[in-house]
């Protein structure tokens, strides 16, 4: 390979090698560098053995740096925090004005923003772009979240276009907005795909522990669901689970995966927005919740043991469930679960792009999550025309569509929690998808009682429902008069 690279990638762990030979395949003479030399050399072999792809492979940063194009442009895929600011470090020393960083790891948003103002004061352009899709994504076509200058982005923009998973109406990438708004919308993105696990875990659940479905039941059950409105990702691959033999006992292997979930932060960092910005999310919360609670692995484990003594079995049996029945009942329950949890993910991204003024586009974001990630689903295009009908949206419940879909599934939404709830299984997503859609669609909530209480203790004041203008009252004393008041009654009856 002649003549100098087209980009530049930093970090070749199996998702940076992946995406450094997607960009090869593509056409884009790329040059690679990574701390450990035999991940360089790792790489260049894997690009030869795959079609002789464009890679050259460097063993120091300024080498690295000066075999790629000018302006040059390089992605860094390292762990997130320090070893980016690190990597950043090093880079810089030859780097020069107008050339481009692109940071391609989970990163907080503001640690974006910070490190764009130091570039900029260098005269570098930067970018914080989110990838999805996990290694077969990076390698095939992943779904791209770039943010930062408009500038920037052009440098990318026909890489990206040409190896971001492509659908129907174009590319899985768009130009999401400026400062950290790319890595922001990742976050979010990871956040419902908590939210989306955790109901289909409890999906599971529900139809293997009251249901008694098999393993190979369950995998029909998946591979028909992924056949319609429930198409996904995440529901093709639920099913490829079920298949797989346990290679070391008799079985299949997801028995005997240790009921203990692990995390990277991202569905934190979704929450804490969430109640920063006052958006409710309790699905997404609900999700991190139960991580929380399955890595109590060996606490549940002895609480097990102590409710049974004091008489609780672990789940009651149902007698004579009718099996089809139970398994539309929760695939329109999931479905009707799933939309929630998306609704307040795209809550709180356009909670966020108010704030920040980033003017987020939620129809073009739903468009470029159709293919390459990790949620992608069936019905992400109809989100985006949701949007596309109405930008101003207030939530995607009340889209006429979706709030059709929402009502005809509402009564085996109620039947599966209640029959969960019945028996002992725990189904806190969909429970609290539940009472988020029952709470948002009533105009008129017990939260009267709960101002009063804070009025009664706090002084904080409430507003009428008759008369504009915030009004306290001294409850304490009136209450108590009044109390007096009819004890003297009583009293003078007697």
């Amino acid at each position: 390979m002649d003549g100098p690279s087209r980009i530049g990638l930093v970090g070749l762990a199996v998702m940076g090698q992946n995406l450094a030979l997607n960009i090869a395949e593509k056409g884009f003479p790329i040059s690679v560098y990574n701390r450990s030399a035999n991940k360089v050399e790792e790489t260049v072999e894997r690009a030869k053995l795959e079609g002789n792809l464009p890679v050259k492979g460097y063993y120091h940063p300024k080498e690295f740096v000066l075999s790629i194009q000018k302006p040059r442009c390089i992605i860094i895929l390292v762990k997130a925090g320090s070893p980016v600011d690190q990597t950043i470090e090093t880079l810089s020393q030859y780097l020069e004005k107008g050339d481009c960083i692109i940071d391609g790891g989970n990163e907080w948003y503001e640690n974006t923003e910070r490190r764009a103002a130091a570039a900029k004061t260098k005269g570098l352009l930067y970018l914080g772009m989110g990838v999805s899709g996990g290694e077969e994504g990076a390698r095939n076509g992943p779904s791209l979240m770039p943010g930062g200058t408009l500038e920037a982005y052009k440098y990318i923009e026909d890489i990206v276009k040409k190896i971001a998973a492509q659908v129907s109406d174009g590319p899985c990438v768009t130009y999401v907005g400026q400062g950290g708004a790319g890595n922001f919308v990742k976050m979010v993105h990871n956040g419902i795909e908590y939210g989306d696990m955790e109901l289909i875990a409890e999906a599971y659940d529900v139809l293997k522990s009251v249901g008694g479905l098999t393993n190979q039941e369950l995998q029909e059950t998946f591979a028909e669901w992924n056949k319609g409105e429930l198409e996904s990702f995440l529901i093709e691959i639920t099913a490829d689970i079920f298949l797989v033999k346990d290679d070391k006992d008799d079985g299949e292997l997801v028995d005997k995966v240790l009921d203990k979930t692990g995390m990277k932060g991202t569905g934190k960092w979704t929450v804490q927005q969430a109640a920063e910005l006052s958006i409710a999310a309790p699905t997404i919360a609900t999700s991190l919740d139960m991580r929380y609670l399955s890595g109590l692995k060996e606490e549940r484990v002895e609480a097990a043991k102590v409710f049974k003594e004091a008489g609780i079995t672990d789940i009651l049996t149902v007698k004579n469930i009718n099996k089809k029945e139970l398994i539309d009942n929760v695939r329109k329950a999931l479905y009707a679960s799933k939309i929630c949890s998306y609704a307040q993910g795209m809550n709180l991204i356009r909670a966020k792009s108010i704030e920040k003024g980033w003017n987020l586009d939620l129809g073009e974001l739903a468009r470029i999550w159709k293919g390459g990630c990790i949620i992608r689903a069936k019905f992400l295009d109809r989100i985006k025309q949701a949007y596309h009908r109405n930008p101003k949206l207030s939530s995607l419940l009340i889209d006429p569509e979706f709030a059709t879909e929402m009502v005809e599934r509402q009564g085996a939404w109620r039947k599966v929690v209640t029959l969960a709830i019945e028996v002992g299984v725990s189904t806190p997503g969909m429970s609290a998808s539940l009472a988020y859609f029952d709470t948002y669609r009533r105009g008129r909530l017990p939260a009267n009682l709960v101002q009063a209480q804070r009025d009664y203790f706090g002084a904080h004041t409430y507003e009428r429902t008759d008369i504009p203008g915030s009004f306290h009252t001294e409850w304490f004393k009136i209450a108590k008069k009044q109390i007096n008041s009819s004890e003297g009654s009583v009293r003078a009856s007697m």
